[in-house]
């Protein structure tokens, strides 16, 4: 299985060059899952178009990047921003499967209209979730990795999204797509967890539909 994967955008001083980048960790997880990563280049005129032509089976949004339009954005990209708008509208016409990873999870809720608000205590910490009944591959999480200072209140979650985990502040940590197959959380799959079977599940249960992936 083929899935296109964003990548953050860095600014490499000295060269005047913005480079897309990618955490190892990431081909690393989804090898052993049996999907192959698809890096998605920031700045391209149509990126949409580019995605329909991959032949993917879905779509992992990455982490890295503040949103620029977020006051005082740190390491912030335009055009990262504008391709993953651009391929959220073809996935939705498509109808792709989406994962949405931290600053993914925020970019999906600011595509659908919803709001973003500043944290404290989320930065390179552990902390603990409470999961909705209704979330049954969300259940054996207690704590998860923490990496964002913006996150989503419960009053900035865009229509159509339903929260499924939250933080003990009451930000939204996890929520699905009422109609389309898309998810987001906020924290990383990719780096070292004690949820590494949990994300593992997640991962197979939305590209799959299955615990178990093809071979």
């Amino acid at each position: 299985m083929r899935i296109a994967i964003t990548q953050r955008a860095e600014q490499v001083p000295g060269y005047d060059e913005q480079r897309d980048c990618l955490d190892q960790r990431w081909s690393t997880l989804m090898e052993g899952l049996g999907i192959d990563l698809v890096p998605v280049p920031n700045g391209m005129s149509c990126a949409g178009g580019w995605l329909e032509r991959q032949n993917v089976a879905g779509l992992i949004l990455s982490g890295g990047n503040d949103l620029s339009h977020l006051p005082a954005a740190s390491n912030a990209s335009p055009e990262r921003d504008a391709t993953e708008a651009n391929l959220l509208a073809k996935a939705r016409d498509m109808n792709l499967p989406v994962l949405a990873v931290c600053r993914g999870m925020q970019m999906l809720n600011h595509f659908l209209g919803g709001s973003l608000a500043p944290l404290s205590g989320h930065v390179n910490c552990v902390h603990a979730i409470s999961v909705a009944p209704s979330a049954p591959l969300l259940a054996a999480y207690r704590h998860v990795n923490s990496f964002h200072g913006w996150g989503i209140q419960p009053d900035g979650l865009a229509e159509n999204l339903l929260a499924q985990a939250w933080a003990d502040d009451g930000s939204v940590e996890a929520f699905v797509h009422k109609h389309l197959p898309w998810m987001a959380i906020m924290w990383h799959p990719e780096r070292p967890s004690a949820n590494a079977i949990h994300d593992a599940q997640l991962i197979r249960q939305l590209f799959f539909g299955k615990d178990t992936p093809c071979a």
